[in-house]
C-alpha cells in the first residue's frame, strides 16, 4: 500500500508559544539523562499528537494496533511537564524491580556512590520505586540506604531535633540495641511501645526517626525503612542524631 503523509501537530510550550530550548530540555538524550524511561516519552509523545478516546496509557504494541491516521489532532498541543512526570512515575512504578536496577545503576553511578555495601537493590527498589517521578529522583532517594551522612535537611532539623525529642531517640536507641529479630514487624513494635511509654503521639516519634535515619525525612515506612538499612546503621545514625541534637542544644 501508498504511505500515508500527514503532519502532526506543532508542540507548544505552556506559554503557548513553539516549543524551543527556551522551555527546557528538548533533547532525547537530556530526557534520558534527567531520569526518564524511553517507555514514558514514547507514550507522552504519541498521545500529544494522538489520542485513542480517554485512554492515556499504551503499551508499543497497542500504540501500533489502535493508530489511525485520521485519528491524529490538528491543533497544536501544548508540552505539559507535569503528565509526562507522572507517565514516568507510572512506568516506574509498574516496572520490574530486576529491570529497574540494570538501568539504575547508571544514575546511581552519576549521583557517585555504590550499592556493594548495603541492602540488596532488587529488594530496596520494590519498596521505593512508587514513590519516585525520575529515576534521578530513585537514585537520590535510596542513596542513604548505602552512604553515611554527615548533615540533615535544615527545615526538617529545625522542626524536628529539639529537645524534647532526646528521650524519644534515647528510648528508641535502647530498645532497638535490646531487639534480636530485626523485622519489619518487630521495629514497629518498637516505635508503638516509645509512643506508650512516653506517652507521645505517633509523629512526635516517627518524624525524628525518620530524619535521623535518613537525613532527610523522607522515606517509605520507617519499619520497612529500618529493615532495609539494617540495625548496626541504625544504631549509628541514632547516636548521631542524639550528639547532633545535644551539640546544638
Amino acid at each position: 500500500p501508498l504511505p500515508v503523509y500527514a503532519h502532526v501537530p506543532m508542540i507548544l510550550g505552556d506559554d503557548g508559544k513553539r516549543l524551543s530550548k527556551r522551555h527546557g530540555a528538548v533533547s532525547v538524550m537530556q530526557y534520558k539523562e534527567d531520569g526518564f524511561l524511553p517507555e514514558a516519552l514514547i507514550n507522552y509523545l504519541v498521545r500529544l499528537s494522538w489520542s485513542h478516546g480517554d485512554q492515556e496509557i499504551f503499551s508499543r504494541e497497542q500504540m501500533i494496533e489502535l493508530f489511525d491516521a485520521v485519528d491524529i489532532n490538528t491543533s497544536a498541543s501544548a508540552f505539559n511537564t507535569e503528565k509526562l512526570l507522572w507517565l514516568n512515575q507510572h512506568y516506574i512504578k509498574n516496572k520490574a524491580p530486576e529491570a529497574l536496577a540494570e538501568i539504575l545503576h547508571d544514575y546511581i553511578q552519576a549521583a557517585g556512590y555504590s550499592t556493594l555495601d548495603g541492602p540488596d537493590l532488587i529488594r530496596v527498589l520494590a519498596v521505593f520505586q512508587e514513590r519516585c517521578n525520575t529515576l534521578v529522583e530513585l537514585a537520590n532517594d535510596i542513596r542513604f540506604l548505602y552512604e553515611d551522612f554527615e548533615t540533615y535537611d535544615v527545615k526538617q532539623a529545625k522542626k524536628q531535633f529539639k529537645e524534647t525529642s532526646l528521650p524519644v531517640l534515647e528510648t528508641l536507641k535502647q530498645q532497638y540495641h535490646e531487639l534480636e529479630d530485626w523485622s519489619a514487624e518487630a521495629i514497629h513494635h518498637v516505635v508503638e511501645s516509645t509512643v506508650n511509654t512516653l506517652e507521645v503521639g505517633f509523629g512526635k516519634v516517627g518524624q525524628p526517626l525518620r530524619l535521623a535515619v535518613t537525613g532527610h525525612g523522607k522515606s517509605p515506612s520507617i519499619d520497612v525503612t529500618l529493615a532495609l538499612l539494617g540495625k548496626e546503621k541504625t544504631l549509628e545514625r541514632l547516636d548521631q542524631a542524639i550528639r547532633y541534637i545535644r551539640d546544638k542544644g
